[in-house]
């Protein structure tokens, strides 16, 4: 059942929040982008004896609104004006199954887990522009390998920014991991060479390497980038093995725009996408999957380590709908 259609209007805008947990679910975590889309869909659909056009035509500017994308929102409607025809929704409750069901099967392809066993040590670059949350990325990484009991080493390749180096630092000694760094301005390629040839020679199951924050539109900090890649070329032809793109899912559209760039310069080869807990916009992710085919490694929905979680599409969906399976 989806349960803002069990929830009367006057109930709906004055909802109590839920009971306080040890440990929010994503359900609790999304939940800025869940009443955005929800809220107004209750507007729609509450109170409607049977699905037509008008209303079809209503859910697509909420999923326009939900940063779902033009594409992609042309995509469900159509399917759903189908399944209309075809005479299989004729109320709200069938509308919102055939809708689950179209955005689990569009997100589906973007669920694959990253595999670090395929080489030692495994290297990880992390890039992405300033304030997407790279490091804390990293640092939260870190301990999930860890968890897994995964040997860990960290490269403070941001030498731009001595913060982003003392930051890593924090993390590496919060969680008793080795940081690879070198002053501020030094060069990032050398720092991220040196701690690739550091985790050869000590058996390091897992590398990260930070990166400066930069904008997409800076070509010349892009090439930068594509030096590091062909630095690390000589230790190991196939590294780095995970190009990974973090973008802030508050970012909405520019995030797509964003992956699109550093997946032209660096042939991107995950996504996470951080602070869905404080924005409306969860609905890019459709957007990105559909215009990238990029797989979606992870999602941040809060603070603590444990909210950087593995991506599952119908987890995720069934949360942005307040969707509880029976």
């Amino acid at each position: 059942m989806f349960g803002f259609l069990k929830r009367n209007k006057k109930t709906n805008a004055s909802a109590a929040p839920a009971a306080s947990q040890p440990e929010k679910t994503l359900h609790q975590s999304i939940t800025k982008s869940r009443r955005g889309f929800t809220d107004g869909l209750a507007d729609i659909l509450l109170g409607s004896k049977a699905i037509d056009e008008d209303i079809l035509e209503q859910l697509e500017t909420r999923l326009l609104s939900a940063d779902v994308g033009i594409e992609v929102t042309q995509k469900i409607i159509a399917d759903l004006s189908k399944r209309l025809s075809r005479k299989e929704m004729n109320n709200p409750e069938a509308l919102m199954q055939c809708l689950s069901s179209d955005m689990i099967e569009l997100l589906k392809p973007a669920q694959q887990a990253l595999q670090t066993d395929t080489n030692q040590p495994f290297v990880i670059l992390v890039v992405g522009i300033n304030g997407a949350g790279k490091t804390t990325t990293i640092g939260k990484l870190a301990k999930r390998f860890q968890n897994q009991g995964k040997s860990v080493m960290l490269a403070a390749g941001d030498t731009f920014r001595a913060a982003a180096v003392e930051q890593l630092k924090t993390w590496g000694e919060r969680n008793e991991v080795a940081v690879i760094a070198q002053g501020t301005g030094a060069d990032s390629a050398s720092v991220i060479f040196d701690a690739v040839q550091s985790a050869q020679a000590k058996g390091i199951d897992i590398v990260i390497a930070d990166t400066a924050g930069r904008l997409h539109t800076q070509s010349n900090l892009m090439q930068e980038l594509v030096k590091i890649r062909r630095v690390m070329a000589r230790l190991d032809e196939s590294a780095p093995h995970e190009v990974m793109l973090v973008i802030d899912a508050g970012f909405g559209q520019n995030g797509l725009i964003q992956a699109e760039q550093f997946h032209q310069a660096m042939n991107v080869t995950g996504l996470t996408v951080t602070k869905l807990d404080g924005t409306a916009k969860g609905g890019i992710l459709l957007a990105i999957s559909q215009k990238l085919g990029l797989p979606i490694r992870y999602i941040g929905v809060g603070e603590g380590i444990e909210d950087l979680r593995e991506f599952n599409a119908e987890e995720f969906v069934n949360a942005l709908l307040d969707h509880q399976p029976d």
